[in-house]
Formats: structure tokens, C-alpha cells, sequence
């Protein structure tokens, strides 16, 4: 009997992302030292089989999670006679559907959202917090900017704890019930506010090579991103949804009548005041900026001759680890993949972007509240004054 000397297969001009509804072409060659028999016999040498496939128009987006994955590949097996070993081989390849954010509604408007919290000390109450977060859009690609203005009244006594802006991702996955794999994906920290002062932040978070939001063709794999503001001293918090695509937002110049002008400071109506604040009589409200303390992001990242990211801020201490993977670039290409270890770029000839790699990630904790919940919470403290 022959010995199999190479069985592989190889896709057309080295591709390695697919969208539905492409054709997906390639070759299955094999070489034996003697003949090899099968539903026939292959002969000693080197024989190519070339086949050609039609990804499916409903074709999910490659996708690979912890506790879920979506895997394309293509396979080639020899069926030997009976009770002899049969040989099998495989190509992995991805599927990306593009995510337009155009075809979302709204999605070139601001998105923003209020709380307003009582701040209390060793039980007493000392007046109200106002946080308002706004953010430019409501949908980003990767290594877009997103522009983010926070707002904060302090009207009390007390200074506030530091204020923190992070970008994060929440994986849904259907078994049984619903696991949830929420994590920090980017982090910037600002500075607290002095009491009785008005402070406006404003920021920037780079959007990492990433997943898109909402895999397309895919109903057990949900995959979300918030952009979350909060306070630590009071413990305060707002949450913006934001979408996460592969075509960015057309930037139209809007018609005056939907023209969209900067976002006011929560207008607070003339009422009595607190008690608090009667007490201790007025107190005129200053307006200053809040300085940035820090900016992380998850990820070092490693770039492709060519691809330029402006203003990419990281910390100082931040090396690829086991826990860490570099996020590489392909040579001639920008699609990321992560790796460990020394990273040899494979070329391709796709300038889309890829799936990363989470295996090596921590475990799932609870979801963010969804963006009806958020808004809720805020009327419902604006209108009850907590």
C-alpha cells in the first residue's frame, strides 16, 4: 500500500475571508510514494483535485468565543476500504458579512443620556449629582475615535470620586438559559469635581479591532457594546449603547431644520430647595474642565507597514502576556488576528477585518442594563428627584 506523502488543501489566491454568496475555490492535492486504494485506486505520484463551492447567502459571520464559536472550513477525506484508516484534511476560512451602520436608524445622531443621584455622607445629605454623558454618534468601525462629552453638576458640599468613561462588550450565548461574557475592552479616568463646581469632560476611546455588533445569520451568538460613564464617590452610572460595524457613517451635512447643536447641561426647574442646600444658602456654580488621569486600552497593538492610527494612547506598562495576546496585523493587509508567542504575518489579499480570538479571556458576569432600562432609571430619578 501506498504511503501518503501530502494531503492539504488550498484555497484560490490565497484568500482567507469569504462574504455569502461569493464562490469559494481552491484545490485538494495529494502525493503518494505507491498506488493508495479508495472507491477506486489513486496511483504513486501527485494528483490535484480542483472543486469550487457557493457560500451560502445565509452564511452566519465567523465568530470564536469562550462558550460559543462560528467555524467555516472546508474538508477533504479519502474513504479507504473497509477497516482501513481514512484521511482527512482541513482548511479554515472566514465568513464576514458587513455590518453597513448606515442602515441603522439614527445612527449619525448623538446619543446621550442623564442621572441625577442624592449625595449623601455618613448618612447625611449634603445635595444632588447631575452626570449627562454624549457621545458623537451611535455607531463606530474599527479604529474610529469615539468623541465623548461628560457633563457634572456637583451641587452639594462634597467633592466627587474620580470619573470613569469604558467601552464595553457583552457576548450573549443561548444554551439552556442565557451565559453572559461582559468585559472592559477600553478605559479612560478623569479626575472628581470640587463641590459646588460644573464640570465638563471631554474624551476620546480608539476602537480596537473588534467583532461587529450583532452577528448576522447567527441567533445563538449575540454580541453588544455600551459605553459606560460613572462616578465612584457617589456611586453613580449612565449607559450608551453604541453599534460597532464594518462601513462607517456617512457623514451627510445636516439640513438646519435637523441640524444637531451641542448638548445643553440638565436644566434643573425652579423648585424650593433641598433642605441641604437651603441650609447652607446659595452657592454660585463654577464652571471648570476635568483633566484625564488615565487612558488603556486591552490590547498592544502591532501595525502593518503603511496603516497609520493617530493619537493611539496605551499605557506605558502594556506587553503582550498569555493573558494579553498581540494583536497582529497581516503583512500588506489590515486584517487582525491575535496570537501568543513569536507572530509570523500570513498575507492575504482582504483588507476586512477578522474575528478575534477569546479562549484565553476571563469568565462571564452579568449583563449591562439594556438602554431602555438605563433610560428608565434616569426619568424616573429625574422625576423623583433622587
Amino acid at each position: 500500500m501506498g504511503k501518503l506523502q501530502l494531503f492539504e488543501i488550498r484555497l484560490s489566491e490565497s484568500r482567507v475571508v469569504y462574504s455569502p454568496g461569493e464562490p469559494l475555490a481552491g484545490t485538494v492535492t495529494v502525493r503518494l510514494s505507491g498506488s493508495l486504494p479508495y472507491r477506486g485506486v489513486l496511483t504513486a505520484g501527485e494528483h490535484t483535485f480542483p472543486f469550487q463551492f457557493l457560500v451560502p447567502a445565509s452564511a452566519p459571520t465567523s465568530f470564536e468565543g469562550p462558550f460559543g464559536k462560528v467555524v467555516h472550513q472546508v474538508k477533504a477525506v479519502i474513504d479507504t476500504p473497509r477497516f482501513a484508516k481514512d484521511h482527512k484534511c482541513n482548511k479554515v476560512f472566514y465568513i464576514l458579512c458587513p455590518l453597513n451602520l448606515n442602515d441603522i436608524p439614527d445612527i449619525e445622531q448623538p446619543n446621550t443620556t442623564s442621572i441625577t443621584k442624592k449625595f449623601s455622607y455618613k448618612l447625611v445629605k449634603s445635595g444632588n449629582i447631575v452626570l449627562t454623558a454624549t457621545s458623537d454618534l451611535k455607531g463606530y468601525i474599527v479604529g474610529q475615535a469615539i468623541q465623548l462629552c461628560t457633563d457634572i453638576e456637583n451641587k452639594s458640599g462634597r467633592d466627587t470620586g474620580t470619573v470613569a468613561a469604558s467601552l464595553l462588550q457583552k457576548v450573549a450565548y443561548k444554551s439552556k438559559r442565557w451565559i453572559y461574557d461582559l468585559r472592559t475592552i477600553a478605559e479612560v479616568e478623569g479626575s472628581g469635581v470640587k463641590a459646588w463646581k460644573h464640570a465638563e469632560w471631554k474624551e476620546q476611546i480608539l476602537v480596537p479591532a473588534l467583532p461587529q455588533s450583532m452577528l448576522q445569520g447567527c441567533s445563538l451568538i449575540h454580541v453588544d457594546y455600551y459605553i459606560q460613564v460613572s462616578l465612584k464617590s457617589p456611586e453613580v452610572s449612565v449607559t450608551l449603547p453604541i453599534y460597532i460595524g464594518n462601513i462607517a457613517v456617512n457623514r451627510v451635512p445636516l439640513t438646519p431644520a435637523r441640524s444637531v447643536q451641542h448638548i445643553p447641561s440638565v436644566v434643573v426647574p425652579s423648585a424650593p430647595p433641598e433642605e441641604e442646600e437651603a441650609a447652607s444658602g446659595y452657592h454660585p456654580m463654577d464652571n471648570v474642565s476635568i483633566p484625564t488621569k488615565s487612558h488603556s486600552q486591552l490590547h498592544t497593538f502591532s501595525y502593518a507597514p503603511g496603516l497609520s492610527l493617530q493619537d493611539v494612547r496605551l499605557d506605558s506598562d502594556q506587553t503582550a502576556s498569555p493573558n494579553h495576546p498581540t494583536l497582529c496585523l497581516a503583512t500588506g493587509a489590515t486584517v487582525p488576528y491575535y496570537a501568543e508567542g513569536t507572530v509570523v504575518p500570513v498575507p492575504t489579499a482582504s483588507s476586512l477585518i477578522l474575528p478575534p480570538e477569546y479562549s484565553t479571556w476571563g469568565y462571564p458576569n452579568e449583563a449591562p442594563p439594556s438602554y431602555e432600562q438605563s433610560c428608565s432609571t434616569a426619568n424616573s430619578s429625574l422625576s423623583n428627584g433622587n
